[in-house]
């Protein structure tokens, strides 16, 4: 039997293997406080009822001047870059209110539901 003369392939060497500074990790946190979108109320994300979740965001979007779309369109955004910011680590419970708080938005904003 003969034996494998086979090299070990080498691993390619990364640019740059510090971690990153706290503060660039934390984007997204910075994005929610200075975003242009929306002055939002604060703790909206945390209210128990989506109802509640999506009428805050309505008013923050209709009283918004600086907003670049319409309000149905940045506070829709808002909703979903908070669902994705919290990726795989947002608890079951909480994801559940902030999707049904997107059917309730649409809703208010008397839109179609989603498809699929």
């Amino acid at each position: 039997m003969a034996t494998s003369t086979r090299q070990p392939k080498k691993r390619a060497k990364r640019a740059s293997v510090r971690p990153k500074a706290k503060s660039a990790r934390k984007w997204s946190a910075d994005v929610m406080k200075r975003s242009d979108a929306l002055d939002l109320e604060s703790g909206v994300f945390k209210k128990k009822s989506a109802r509640q979740v999506a009428l805050s965001l309505k008013r923050s979007a209709q009283a918004s001047r600086r907003r670049k779309s319409t309000p149905f369109q940045s506070a829709m955004s808002m909703l979903n870059f908070e669902i994705n910011r919290g990726g795989r680590t947002l608890p079951a419970e909480r994801r559940r209110v902030l999707n049904q708080a997107k059917v309730e938005l649409r809703s208010l904003f008397h839109r179609e539901p989603a498809k699929g």
